[in-house]
């Protein structure tokens, strides 16, 4: 397989990677084959994937837009991702030209793609680190140059716990990063859920069997597993939702039914 001018040295082009497969569903270009199968595979189950896909970003840039009107300015976004458009850097500094971004992910397209869409930005940048070492992620000099700790701080976590196992404690490496961050700093979480979802369980079980056999575990969480993310922190109205529920800007009622699948929230530190 020929690789790409964009694709780093040293990936293995044979493995499907879950941030090229989010990159595909949300129409993004850089993916290879072997993302684009696993995620037709998964879409035979669940044909509504990239529209939970864009809800997942479109409210994302709505909490981005409330954590600013909220006087917050520093974005830490982990498990970012492939860049499209409307990232959070281009959200929150259009909304206030001050905001900081650091960007996480251990994908090393995600990384190197980031790091060009970046160049002269010096607001902004991209960690190569993972989630389940969220003291690599504080301690990293991108972090610790781009957000001043003693401040109010908005933590993304959009669309990536659920692709963190049980066995590696996401409660334990959320739990660190939201006890670092100020008072008045803001948790910004989606996760995937089989509540919401417009089709029967089994139907939809179908989709995680596929991210399981390309070993990237999707991890379907309830109500009272996701609310315990937010523990110490208090839930923004209107709380623990569907992602088109939270502070919506346009009619639900134009939203596929898809969206709904899984929840959003915001919680904040007292």
């Amino acid at each position: 397989m020929e690789r790409p001018a964009w694709a780093p040295q040293g990936i293995d082009l044979t493995v499907p990677s879950v941030s090229r497969i989010y990159d595909f569903y949300l129409g993004g270009s850089h993916n290879f084959e072997v993302d684009r199968q696993a995620a037709r595979k998964a879409m035979e189950f669940m044909p509504g994937l990239p529209k939970i896909m864009q809800a997942n970003r479109a409210f994302m840039r709505r909490a981005v837009r409330f954590a600013v009107g909220e006087g917050i300015t520093q974005f830490l976004d982990i498990g970012s991702g492939i860049p499209t458009f409307g990232n959070v850097h281009e959200v929150a500094q259009a909304a206030s030209p001050e905001a900081r971004v650091a960007y996480v992910d251990h994908d090393p397209v995600a990384v190197a793609h980031s790091q060009a869409v970046l160049a002269g930005n010096d607001r902004a940048g991209i960690v190569a680190a993972d989630l389940r070492k969220p003291q690599d992620i504080l301690n990293s000099p991108v972090v610790t140059d781009l957000i001043d700790l003693d401040k109010p701080v908005a933590l993304l976590l959009v669309a990536v716990l659920h692709f963190v196992e049980d066995a590696d404690d996401p409660q334990a490496a959320v739990a660190t990063l939201r006890d670092a961050f100020a008072p008045g700093s803001l948790l910004v979480l989606t996760h995937a859920s089989y509540e919401g979802i417009p089709l029967p369980e089994q139907q939809a079980g179908g989709t995680v069997d596929v991210y399981k056999n390309i070993k990237n575990p999707l991890i379907m969480r309830s109500r009272e597993e996701v609310t315990r993310f937010f523990e110490g922190y208090e839930m923004v109205d209107p709380g623990l939702v569907a992602m088109p529920e939270w502070r919506p800007e346009t009619p639900l009622a134009q939203e596929d039914p898809f969206a709904f699948s899984g929840f959003a929230g915001v919680g904040r530190k007292a």
